[in-house]
């Protein structure tokens, strides 16, 4: 999957949240000072050229709406840093966020738990 950049991740935010919009609407979600039109209709364009948006015509206008799901997106971002940072090693994502972040044993028996039981409902 393709990455995207920090603004066409946000954009992406407002369809996944939003719904189709046109870029006119897309505008009406920034607070000033607002993006210019022609900004956002070219990064618009260019997440349409990755793959992410569709459109649909209505006189000589677009709507746009998200053709990947925000979970999908996520899904793919995770495994690339995984795979770019951790040699494709959850056990070395795992390791890293015990040290990093100081979870306690109490949160890890509690996420050993949920794997354990997801493994059991997939059986």
């Amino acid at each position: 999957m393709k990455r995207l950049t920090t603004k066409e991740e946000e954009l992406m935010g407002f369809f996944w949240e939003k719904g189709p919009l046109f870029v006119k609407e897309l505008l009406e979600n920034y607070e000033e000072p607002k993006p210019h039109f022609n900004t956002l209709s070219t990064i618009v364009r260019g997440l349409e050229e990755k793959g992410f948006l569709s459109h649909k015509t209505f006189g000589n206008t677009y709507q746009y709406y998200a053709v990947i799901e925000k979970e999908e997106y996520q899904r793919g971002t995770l495994k690339n840093v995984i795979a770019k940072y951790f040699n494709n090693s959850y056990l070395g994502v795992v390791s890293s966020l015990i040290k990093e972040e100081e979870i306690s044993i109490e949160d890890l028996r509690r996420l050993i738990d949920e794997v354990e039981q997801a493994d059991k409902k997939n059986k």
